[in-house]
């Protein structure tokens, strides 16, 4: 079974930055692609960022340019470098692990004030 522990949300001034982490633990296929969503309240689950276990990556326009997504392969392990954050980029963020379908994580709290 799959597992996805998340790490690193939290409050922060608007301006600020934060790293989320997520690792990953159970059977996983060295092939799979890994990213983060979220979701504000009232709104649908929206793609932030995917990285592929090769190194390619897929930013949401809203974060492009503020936001870098990582991953380390030998721990499983992917984050979210998020700076010049907004108070728009308040929402809950959900790890995702996708291969042979998808798995989540319980999502981080992320909160910027204004």
């Amino acid at each position: 079974q799959v597992q996805l522990v998340e790490s690193g949300g939290g409050l922060v001034q608007a301006g600020g930055s934060l790293r989320l982490s997520c690792a990953a633990s159970g059977i996983i296929f060295r092939i799979n692609t890994m990213g983060w969503y979220r979701q504000a309240p009232g709104k649908q689950r929206e793609l932030v960022a995917a990285i592929t276990s090769g190194g390619s990556t897929n930013y949401a326009d809203s974060v492009k340019g503020r936001f870098t997504i990582s991953r380390d392969n030998a721990k499983n392990t992917v984050y979210l470098q998020m700076d010049s954050l907004k108070p728009e980029d308040t929402a809950v963020y959900y790890c995702n692990l996708h291969v042979l379908g998808d798995y989540w994580g319980q999502g981080t709290q992320v909160t910027v004030s204004s």
